[in-house]
């Protein structure tokens, strides 16, 4: 069995779509209309598909509820300095700002996408 990709609803595929790509080097591996959504589909650097955007044709007036069960998404970098330095020039803020997970230099920062999914970045310097 292979895990296939995570698939999360956003309001504007267009700035999500900026979001991902622009901020963590993400592909656009494909896209499909289907009979009442887009879905655009994310790889990472090696081709992998991981993320599912769909943008229903018909939104929520108040847009989605993340809910209380989602906790976030996480992604590697290699240095949390060139990545906080490449977010605040794409203006992007940190929700939390990176701290060192486990006393060896392995930081960790959280920050938020478009529609409010929280979105883990992890330097794994000494795991």
């Amino acid at each position: 069995m292979t895990f296939l990709h995570t698939m999360i609803r956003v309001k504007d595929a267009e700035a999500s779509l900026k979001f991902y790509i622009g901020l963590f080097g993400m592909k656009l591996d494909s896209m499909r209309k289907l009979n009442d959504c887009w879905l655009y589909f994310l790889a990472d650097e090696n081709g992998t598909p991981i993320l599912e955007l769909t943008e229903n044709d018909v939104i929520p007036p108040e847009g989605y509820s993340i809910g209380t069960a989602f906790g976030h998404l996480a992604f590697s970098v290699d240095s949390m300095e060139e990545f906080k330095t490449k977010m605040y020039d794409l203006g992007h803020e940190f929700l939390y700002e990176p701290f060192d997970l486990n006393g060896k230099g392995s930081n960790i920062a959280f920050l938020k996408d478009p529609d409010g999914y929280e979105i883990e970045v992890i330097e794994k310097v000494n795991w």
